[in-house]
């Protein structure tokens, strides 16, 4: 059992064997400032560092000299503040995962110096930061124990109000420490990491830090920001790590990195929130503001904003893995039209290369012996062909001697097994180099040939890992990898938008920056109501740090305990397709079959939720006009409307689709569930009843054919109510106002369709 839980090992990293590492790895603890001074448009502390003793008993090394640094302080705009120091290190100015609001810019800051206290303002003279050279009060009794060192103390305001406080003695005595206010380790006599951390109060929460399949709130946790293959959304691995988090405090953090890092949410110490990452650098934003939804939208400015994906988008994409050939794509789209099942996008995944899973960016000459016939004849049925890829390159490809002579894939010195869900056993020899631009324009020259023929778009599935025994072009693996997937993204988006005028992908990996290419979901889920329930806390957490648009594999990716084979039960697919039907975006996808057709006893009602999901389109188009210009999401945490309610908080089974939809997915076979229905006036969707709000709903029952979701009293929903078979068909301009008033009895009367089974 190797955790110990001390900071020390734990989180600072530091071999428990300390006699036998063979790194010679030293801690390095600030001090007080010993200078202040403008630099450019902000201020720079000069700041000593102590070496400490190579001991869990946190004491100085006074054999060893100080070593100084500086940290620098600047200001964006009234709402953030910027802290960074680079041991030894440059520190970046920006970097890919940046992408600034024209209204973001660098404003003055100065400084004032009183007594003991150092004051930074700004040119409306709001304080942004005050540095405390002051010593603690004392009254002396006993020498039983050493004093405590010196250490930094600063309270920062990141929109001159909030006070965000480095946590400057999280101690039990002097040498028992559970947080470093600022430190770094130096390994191999080289700085190697660094750290730091705020005050946290006793009942302060945490979201976001990306695709968290847990509690909402996620204070008494540490993560490692580590991209990987998640396999599944029920463990502590994710496939979309995001560096931000916000508090409940009302601030929020971005730590601007790729490098491998660590958020402690008042884990380590239940006092402090603790950020470690694995580069000498530290480049903090800071944001404060009104409320969470403000706060993620500064975040926006700093890291960039999406496009609405296209309306088509909107409609139900059919999928499996996979299907092989175009007669059996033809077989499925027309007995779709035939049964009245809309649906706009139909997804080829691995097997329509020339070898299932074999990755060569061409269609099988026997399957598919003239692709671009066979997608026109799609498109005529008013069906977009989407199409499966991924960023790695077997020696088998026929593109792999192309690639490795011109050093377009970082090619692996040796091949170790694969870590992802390789379900080929394919020797995936090398990753696409998205750093080097030649590569970029290789690969999105392959992609151009698939949109000549009418792909519409590109699953860009992969890409949370990467071979970390190669050579890349623009930065070291270690960088790399959690930064891959918004280069490898951003490639396939452009040239779709580029090829098709409309940007739009199909994308599993993610981190800051990756909201500006929508859409992402949220991998694969086991076919269950815990695989459901994982999806969701997934979506919450990711739509808490930054993410506008998320969807999910409908009913669940793969069997359990079969994985290829297990039989889906008929009410999980149904709830699970309500679930989609209310999320931005909805897609059929697993190791079995998904076509509705194959589950006959529910079909009905799936038709039924199915030309629902088109008649809301108009509603869902305008809320995602929303993710443009603010910090909201489509589908929202409860928090993001009632950061006030303690309890909205916690709650990760609910959630708002825009702003007017309150949707509780049933996620058992009981058809109940307990429900919160936060302040306001609230009507039931399927049947009109009135419910006052903050109010707890125990067991609310329902059938089926129906869904716990509400809907704001008075609100005016867009409403398409005649029946489609595709977004073609849609004429917006006929679009009704749906007004939920004491006259509304619920939404099937407004929709001209068949009853369902």
């Amino acid at each position: 059992m190797k955790q110990t839980n001390h900071q020390f090992y734990d989180f600072l990293d530091f071999e428990i064997d300390l006699d036998n590492d063979k790194k010679d790895s030293r801690l390095w603890k600030a001090c007080k400032p010993t200078d202040i001074a403008s630099y450019g448009l902000g201020v720079v502390l000069t700041i000593p560092f102590q070496c400490q003793k190579r001991s869990n008993d946190i004491e100085a090394d006074l054999t060893v000299a100080r070593k100084t640094y500086k940290v620098y302080l600047r200001a964006y705009g009234s709402k953030i503040l910027r802290l960074c120091i680079g041991f030894d290190a440059v520190i970046s100015e920006s970097s890919e995962m940046i992408q600034m609001a024209d209204a973001i810019n660098e404003v003055a800051l100065f400084y004032e110096i009183d007594g003991d206290t150092w004051i930074v303002i700004d040119r409306n003279g709001e304080t942004r930061a005050r540095i405390d050279l002051s010593d603690c009060a004392i009254d002396y009794w006993s020498d039983l124990l050493p004093a405590p060192q010196e250490t930094f103390e600063a309270t920062l305001y990141p929109d001159g109000k909030k006070e965000v406080v480095i946590s400057g003695h999280d101690q039990f005595f002097p040498a028992r420490v559970d947080a470093m206010p600022l430190a770094f380790i130096e390994k191999n006599g080289k700085p190697h990491s660094a750290t730091l951390s705020f005050e946290s109060t006793a009942d302060e929460k945490f979201v976001g830090t990306g695709e968290r399949f847990s509690k909402l709130d996620l204070s008494g946790r540490t993560f490692q920001l580590k991209n990987q293959d998640g396999q599944g959304v029920n463990n502590k691995r994710t496939y979309k790590n995001v560096p931000f988090y916000l508090s409940s405090e009302l601030y929020g953090l971005f730590l601007h990195t790729s490098a491998y890092c660590k958020f402690s949410m008042a884990d380590f110490s239940t006092r402090s929130v603790q950020i470690y990452t694995e580069e000498p650098v530290l480049d903090l934003f800071l944001i404060g503001d009104a409320s969470p939804e403000r706060i993620i939208y500064r975040y926006k400015q700093l890291t960039g904003f999406p496009e609405v994906p296209p309306i088509w988008s909107f409609g139900i994409w059919m999928s499996r893995m996979t299907y092989f050939s175009e007669e059996e794509v033809i077989e499925i789209c027309d007995r779709l039209r035939e049964e009245k099942f809309p649906c706009d996008v139909i997804h080829l995944d691995t097997g329509w290369f020339e070898t299932d899973w074999l990755c060569e960016w061409k269609f099988n000459s026997e399957r598919f012996p003239d692709p671009k016939a066979f997608i026109s004849k799609l498109n005529k049925r008013g069906f977009r062909l989407s199409l499966w890829q991924m960023p790695y390159i077997s020696e088998n490809a026929q593109q792999f001697k192309e690639a490795t002579e011109n050093k377009y894939i970082g090619v692996a010195l040796n091949t170790p097994k694969e870590k992802g869900s390789n379900f080929s056993n394919l020797d995936y020899a090398g990753t696409i180099d998205f750093t080097y631009p030649k590569a970029v324009k290789w690969y999105q020259d392959l992609l151009q040939e698939l949109f000549d023929m009418g792909v519409s778009a590109i699953k860009t599935d992969f890409g949370e890992e990467i071979h970390m025994n190669a050579e890349y072009h623009g930065m070291p693996p270690e960088l790399l990898n959690n930064l891959y997937g918004l280069l490898y993204q951003k490639a396939a988006y452009e040239i779709t938008k580029s090829a098709r005028g409309e940007g739009i992908i199909w994308a599993r990996a993610g981190w800051s920056g990756c909201q500006r290419y929508p859409i992402h979901w949220g991998g694969d889920a086991a076919a269950s109501w815990e695989g459901m329930a994982g999806s969701l806390k997934g979506g919450l957490h990711l739509g808490l740090s930054g993410f506008g648009f998320w969807s999910h594999d409908v009913p669940g990716f793969h069997g359990v305990p079969n994985f290829m084979n297990s039989v889906i039960p008929d009410d999980l697919y149904v709830r699970w397709t309500q679930f989609g039907v209310f999320t931005s975006h909805i897609r059929y996808h697993g190791t079995s079959k998904r076509e509705p057709y194959f589950y006959p006893n529910i079909s009905g009602i799936v038709r039924k939720w199915w030309q629902l999901r088109y008649a809301l389109i108009p509603y869902l188009l305008e809320q995602s006009k929303a993710c443009m210009t603010s910090g909201y999401p489509v589908l929202r945490a409860l928090l993001m409307h009632h950061p006030d309610d303690v309890m909205c908080w916690h709650i990760d089974d609910q959630y708002y689709l825009g702003s007017d939809f309150l949707v509780a997915p049933i996620m058992n076979s009981e058809n109940s569930r307990n429900i919160y229905l936060p302040e306001g006036e609230w009507v039931n969707f399927f049947t009109g009843t009135e419910y006052h709000g903050t109010q707890w709903i125990k067991n609310f029952e329902t059938n089926l054919q129906d869904m716990p979701v509400w809907i704001r009293k008075g609100s005016s929903i867009p409403l398409y109510t005649n029946e489609v078979s595709c977004t073609d068909e849609m004429n917006l301009d006929t679009t009704i106002s749906l007004e939920v008033d004491s006259d509304f009895k619920g939404i099937w009367q407004y929709l001209k369709i068949e009853d369902s089974n």
